[in-house]
């Protein structure tokens, strides 16, 4: 049996129990060694079989797990539904008839607003999120630029783009962002050298340059990194809810 695990975006304590106990029993593990800590490889037995994906490619990975036997675990990084390149390996293995189940992860974005102690969703600022990557040497569908996402104004959270911040800074302008929009960005999310600059998106670039991240970053933009919003009807005395009646002015 396979297990597609994420491993959360970090910190060695924000894998899942699910995860964590998927890993002891393990029997061959598979894992980004480019992302992931090496500290989630205590958890495994000491005759489990490692295998470090980083220098590997797709077939080389499903050869190891067609070669297995007993509980396999791939361990990705954050969450593997996002950014995961998991839905080509599922498809190989469903070609071999392999089992396999996933066990989700913290993504990355949920360690970013953590970090940022922030609320990506404030009410009459944004109830959307928009989570995206710049196109570079993968390139995004017709209709997923960041100009035209951008557009929409509501609270981006940008992958794999710290690299790229002087294109990505033009196109969320070119898009609608005013130059003062708050910006932030979250260099390895809740690891121990977790770093965060806030700028605006007007300075989002020479941001990223004077602090010398071009990778391993997430980048968020948008009005709830402000002070301006509502609150919530929730908690409202005068909102009536199905538990609790609202109070009369």
């Amino acid at each position: 049996m396979v297990h597609f695990v994420g491993a959360g975006p970090g910190a060695v304590d924000l894998i899942t129990i699910r995860g964590a106990e998927l890993l002891k029993r393990a029997d061959t593990l598979i894992y980004t060694g480019s992302l992931v800590s090496a500290e989630l490889l205590d958890y495994v037995k000491p005759d489990c079989r490692v295998f470090n994906s980083a220098n590997m490619t797709l077939d080389e990975v499903i050869a190891v797990i067609a070669d297995c036997r007993g509980d396999i675990v791939r361990l990705h990084t954050g969450d593997p539904s996002l950014y995961g390149a998991i839905r080509e390996q599922m498809d190989r293995l469903n070609a071999l008839g392999i089992q396999y189940d996933v066990c989700p992860g913290v993504s990355s974005f949920s360690g970013a607003a953590a970090a940022l102690k922030t609320e990506y969703t404030l009410p009459n600022v944004s109830q959307s999120v928009i989570i995206t990557r710049i196109a570079g040497r993968t390139p995004v569908p017709d209709g997923e630029s960041i100009r035209g996402l951008a557009a929409h104004g509501a609270t981006m959270v940008i992958f794999l783009s710290a690299g790229m911040t002087a294109r990505l800074q033009s196109e969320l302008l070119e898009g609608g962002y005013r130059e003062d929009t708050p910006a932030a960005i979250v260099y390895k999310a809740t690891w121990s050298d977790q770093r965060i600059v806030r700028c605006t998106v007007g300075t989002l670039h020479s941001a990223a340059s004077d602090a010398g991240i071009s990778n391993h970053a997430l980048i968020c933009v948008g009005g709830f990194l402000g002070d301006d919003y509502e609150l919530s009807k929730l908690y409202d005395p005068a909102f009536t809810t199905a538990f609790r009646e609202g109070a009369q002015s």
